[in-house]
Order: C-alpha cells, then sequence, then structure tokens
C-alpha cells in the first residue's frame, strides 16, 4: 500500500469514530486555513534558504554543506503526535534507497524539540536525518508557518489529549508547519515544490523518487 493510499485510509476512520464536533473543529480549522493563503510554501524556481539545525544526537546539520553531495529533498512535518506523519515518514525511509539512488539525500524538518525528534526517528526506524526547528526560523522562512485558531486548540487539549507543548520548544507551542516537501538542487533552487494545508493530504514519495530520476 502507497502512501496515499495509507493516508486515505487513515483518513476514513478518522471520519468514521470521531465525533461530530470533532469533525466539524478539524473541517472548520483546514478551511480556514486554506482560505487565509498562508504557508503556502516556497515556489520551484525560489532559492532556498540556507539552514543549520540540530538533528536528533544533536549534531548540526547544514543544508548548503548537504548541497555540495548532491540534491536534497527536503520534508516538514507537523510532529511525531500525528499519524499521517508517521506514515509519510515511514513512507519516505521505504524509498530511501531508491533516492541516494537518484543521487539525493533526504531530511526532515519538524518545530519539535530534539528529544521529541530522536523518539519519533526511534520509533520509526528512521535512518535519514530528522532536525529540530523549535524556534521556527527555518519553517517560517520556507512559508509554512501557521498558529492553529482556538477552537482548534480546544479540540487537539480536550478530544485528543495532545499538549504540544510536550513536544515544541518554543513559548508559542500551538504553531505549526503546514506539510510540504521540497526537492532542493544543488545550484540551491527549488526544483519540486508541494504544500498542502489539508494535512490528511501529502506527496507521495514514489512521485519524488519519478521526479528526481526524470531530471539527473
Amino acid at each position: 500500500m502507497d502512501l496515499t493510499a495509507e493516508l486515505t485510509k487513515a483518513r476514513e476512520g478518522f471520519m468514521a469514530n470521531a465525533p461530530q464536533e470533532v469533525l466539524d473543529s478539524v473541517e472548520a480549522a483546514t478551511k480556514e486555513l486554506i482560505e487565509s493563503g498562508v504557508a503556502t510554501g516556497l515556489q520551484v524556481g525560489e532559492e532556498a534558504p540556507d539552514f543549520v539545525l540540530p538533528n536528533a544526537a544533536g549534531n548540526q546539520v547544514s543544508l548548503y554543506k548537504q548541497l555540495e553531495k548532491g540534491p536534497v529533498v527536503l520534508t516538514f512535518y507537523r510532529g511525531g503526535w500525528c499519524p499521517y506523519c508517521n506514515l509519510e515518514l515511514k513512507a519516505y525511509q521505504n524509498v530511501l534507497p531508491e533516492l541516494q539512488a537518484a543521487g539525493a539525500s533526504l531530511m526532515a524538518i519538524s518545530p519539535q524539540k530534539p528529544d521529541a525528534s530522536l523518539s519519533t526517528k526511534e520509533k520509526n526506524e528512521l535512518s535519514f536525518e530528522v532536525l529540530s526547528d523549535d524556534t521556527y526560523e527555518v519553517i517560517k522562512a520556507y512559508n509554512l508557518y501557521f498558529t492553529l485558531p482556538d477552537q482548534l486548540i480546544r479540540t487537539y487539549s480536550d478530544k485528543f489529549n495532545i499538549q504540544l507543548s510536550e513536544y515544541n520548544g518554543t513559548d508559542e507551542p500551538w504553531s505549526l508547519p503546514v506539510p510540504g516537501t521540497f526537492v532542493i538542487n544543488t545550484d540551491r533552487k527549488v526544483v519540486l515544490a508541494s504544500s498542502n494545508a489539508n494535512y490528511t493530504e501529502r506527496l507521495n514519495p514514489a512521485e519524488v523518487v519519478s521526479f528526481l530520476n526524470n531530471h539527473k
């Protein structure tokens, strides 16, 4: 089963079992974010901003230094508490050998603290870089930053029992990135870009592999 099918199955399961008030809250928040026009991500042709972020082991990782070795696939996820993100991360792990065979490396970024990123990496048995942007500087630079509306914060806290302050490292834990994936060429230009305010929909990693193989 590929990522698109797995996400559809997870979404249908959620919709079949969640209370209507929860469904209404999530739907309203997603609609509001889409209509706001914010957090639409970088576009193809733009230069990818450099960054230096800690990985799950606490070591500093530089985008531009990694680009000296080949293209980088950069994916932003909400956190290890998000089931859709875990499905996406596992799907990227599954195609990692194909990405590497195409000459690319893979990095994943979330606003989680390094300890939470380490837990995510271990839980999903990931062998690529999992980075922590707990100040949101990179998430903002890639135009993916948004803040959850109050009604959705209450839903997360009261219905899902999710307290993002346990995962994220800033004084604004209820801010997140819109899930987004970018392929960045060695000239630092974005050559493939995908972001979606509907967090249950993601670019299929198989499409990223196909793109890389067709643009060597």
